[in-house]
């Protein structure tokens, strides 16, 4: 039987605990912060497959709704698919997790993490972290950990560590930092503009807070760690690179990658790969070698061939400098009927933006278990079709991937947006990424926030993002001893290179954030340098950006709904909204606006409609309902009037018409057309919307006549007198 363990981070209150559930797995921690708890196990396969030349490490974190004393939706109450949260919590437990793992290990690991309690309080996204690097450690995984994770919030000008989720509210950043002992190793996140110096500083600050839970991993290790298991690292044969080496030098290589356009290189790298393979199966026989050694040292040589020119010359694949940006384009209002849209293109790396505009209701509901917002009413949706990059593929649902770079994204966008007391829309962003060679959710946050501006939201300030790369060289120990960092990676020199640093925002500062490394720390000297040197690219793309568009419209579109915000009288809102809403869907169906009452029971009323007939109906009506007297009921009729109302009675003798809420009169069947009428419902059906006259009010009984045969006549009159021209309502100033 196993025996427990428990180790305490002082300051943190985060206690890992060890031995006592899931004692077959080969490593199992249990992560407390608060009443919030996680379990997190780690395993790997004994065996590799047949031919496989790829590590295979799959992170899944998943929230159980008993966790939160909850049941699940749905008909079958039971957990479903994952979450866009357990989605993005599980890519942040991968990335700095796996370049950590030893070069040539193609062993399946396999890290799971379950949300067992959420006190509402905590966040679950840090301890999930944080157990799998526990869980790894303890392990006899081989992997080159531990390493430590944490939230950095600044609020009220102070850094604070692992804030509450009540706490983020008021932070103007939300900086996830993970690092080992020495160096930095991934970060996430967003903020408000904050500048680069005080941007550096958080991260000083969040790796001087993973130190004390590094070393409470460490010394989980001593009390309960297994020794490290031995498994074979897949390489290729001696023979094979010796062949593969000899017939395709490094001049080769290089000749064929560099100075060329993206198919070129690809169609160059493919001719030497057809070729080795020939001398192969030539010298060696078919059966002598397999495919994972001619893939490995391919990898190999083209891994030092990008770097070789880079670091020794300056000099990149297609001949840019150092922080040159590849040329770059962007417009505006490329397709009708959308409420705003812009394309965007750097290099080969091109998007589309959509923007869409919508009621507060059309806000996306989330179902997180641990606290937070409970709505989100910005949403971007990232999409990367198969044709993006010239192949065939999976064409349907998004991907884990494009949940990831939709995020990034949107949180880099959301600090511009105006408050929504401003501007009571919800905005969905849709990025159709049309092709792909390196930083497509950059792409995606410059054509969104053209497209954005394109609709006539009225953005704090314009936002761009640009990735830096890194090539680096090693000495004998292993350390760096060269480093170049470049701008604007294309897709081949972020996946030979090191280092993949996304970095989003305005001219005053960052608004968004995701370092991803291939190599196992970062030293902040070489951060530093990125981050300044992605400041100066996001600059120059802000210019071009702004050529194609140098401020939001100043109107929305003609397809985009208009608001008209009005004031009601708290106590009223539940007369508004009628029993069971019958009067809300009533007013909404007969006027065809929609109508959205804040939730804050401050009595505000939003009315979104793109015809103007229509939204002064329904004001008219809510007015009337809810501007009278106390009793509660609509305007009185008053004679002489025109009313748009309607019919909800038919009778033999006429029909009933309600022409202010609560109020209603009756048209007699002689009054109903200017021709004789024998059957009411040969001129209105219930529920139909007419127009009526009040031509007289029955001074003892109260009783209102009306005229739908006057009604036609007053109008035709005005018609023939002043044609009226239907002014579009005013959208909401900026």
């Amino acid at each position: 039987m196993n025996q427990k363990h428990n180790v305490t981070v002082p300051g943190l209150g985060i206690t890992f605990s060890t031995g006592t559930y899931a004692g077959l797995a080969n490593g199992a921690v249990n992560v407390c912060v608060g009443e919030t708890n996680v379990f997190v196990t780690a395993c790997i396969a004994q065996t590799t497959k047949p031919g496989q030349d790829w590590f295979p490490l799959t992170v899944d974190y998943r929230e159980k709704y008993a966790a939160a004393g909850r049941f699940p939706g749905g008909y079958f109450k039971r957990e479903g698919r994952p979450s866009e949260k357990e989605i993005l919590t599980s890519r942040l437990c991968d990335r700095p997790c796996r370049p950590l793992f030893p070069e040539g290990l193609l062993n399946e690991v396999q890290i799971i993490g379950q949300l067992m309690s959420a006190d509402q309080l905590n966040e679950s996204d840090i301890p999930m972290v944080n157990g799998a690097s526990a869980a790894l450690a303890i392990s006899d995984i081989p992997w080159g950990g531990p390493i430590g994770c944490v939230r950095v919030a600044l609020i009220d000008g102070q850094f604070v560590a692992n804030p509450t989720i009540e706490q983020m509210y008021g932070s103007s950043l939300d900086l996830i930092y993970v690092g080992t002992k020495r160096d930095m190793l991934m970060i996430e996140g967003s903020a408000d503009q904050l500048p680069e110096d005080e941007f550096i500083k958080a991260l000083e600050f969040g790796h001087q807070a993973i130190q004390p839970i590094i070393a409470a991993i460490e010394e989980l290790v001593r009390l309960a760690g297994k020794p490290k298991g031995t498994f074979p690292l897949v390489g290729a044969t001696p023979a094979a690179r010796a062949i593969i080496e000899r017939v395709v030098p490094t001049e080769r290589l290089v000749a064929a990658i560099f100075g060329k356009e993206k198919a070129v290189r690809s169609a160059a790298v493919k001719a030497l790969k057809e070729e080795a393979k020939a001398a192969l199966v030539a010298e060696l026989g078919a059966d002598k070698f397999t495919d994972v050694d001619l893939n490995v040292v391919f990898e190999d040589l083209q891994y030092k061939a990008y770097r070789k020119n880079v670091l020794e010359k300056g000099v990149r694949a297609d001949g840019r400098g150092q922080k040159d940006l590849r040329p770059l384009s962007a417009s505006v209002g490329v397709l009708p009927r959308v409420h705003g849209s812009a394309t965007f293109q750097r290099g080969d790396t091109q998007n589309i933006a959509l923007t869409t505009l919508g009621p507060t209701k059309e806000a996306q509901e989330m179902d997180g278990l641990t606290g937070g917002a409970t709505s989100k009413s910005f949403i971007l949706h990232y999409n990367f079709p198969p044709f993006s990059v010239g192949e065939t593929g999976r064409f349907g649902a998004p991907g884990r991937r494009e949940v990831g770079h939709g995020a990034l994204a949107e949180r880099s966008l959301v600090p511009v947006l105006p408050p929504e007391d401003a501007f009571p829309y919800s905005i969905r962003v849709v990025s159709e990424i049309m092709s792909s060679n390196g930083s497509t959710s950059m792409a995606s946050i410059c054509g969104g926030c053209l497209a954005l501006m394109d609709a006539g939201v009225p953005i704090i300030a314009p936002v761009s993002g640009i990735s830096c790369g890194l090539m680096t060289q090693n000495d004998a120990s292993g350390g760096i001893e060269k480093w170049v960092t470049i701008t604007d990676i294309l897709g081949e020199e972020d996946h030979f290179g090191d280092m993949d640093f996304k970095l989003a925002g305005t001219t005053k500062g960052i608004t968004g954030f995701q370092l991803d490394l291939k190599i196992n720390g970062l030293p902040f000297e070489i951060a530093k340098t990125a981050i300044f040197q992605a400041r100066d690219a996001r600059i120059e793309i802000l210019k071009v950006m702004l050529a194609s568009l140098p401020a939001p419209r100043a109107d929305l579109s003609r397809y985009a709904p208009r608001i008209q915000t009005i004031q009601i009288d708290p106590e009223k809102i539940g007369l508004l909204i009628g029993p069971g809403g019958k009067t809300i869907r009533r007013i909404t169906e007969t006027t065809g606006a929609q109508i959205d009452i804040a939730e804050d029971d401050s009595g505000k009323v939003f009315v979104y409609s793109n015809n103007a007939d229509a939204m002064n109906r329904a004001i008219a009506e809510i007015d009337g309902l809810c501007g009278g007297g106390a009793g509660g009921g609509g305007a009185p009729i008053e004679i002489g009037k025109l009313y748009q109302g309607r019919v909800t009675g038919i009778k033999d003798f006429g029909c009933f018409v309600e022409c202010t809420p609560g109020k209603e009169g009756l048209v007699h069947i002689s009054e109903l057309a200017d021709f004789r009428v024998r059957r009411t419902e040969d001129v209105v059906k219930m529920g139909d919307s007419i127009w009526v006259k009040c031509v007289g009010i029955d001074e003892r009984s109260g009783k209102v006549r009306l005229s739908r045969k006057a009604a036609m006549k007053e109008m035709e009159a005005q018609k023939q007198a002043a044609p009226a021209a239907e002014a579009p309502a005013t959208p909401p100033s900026a």
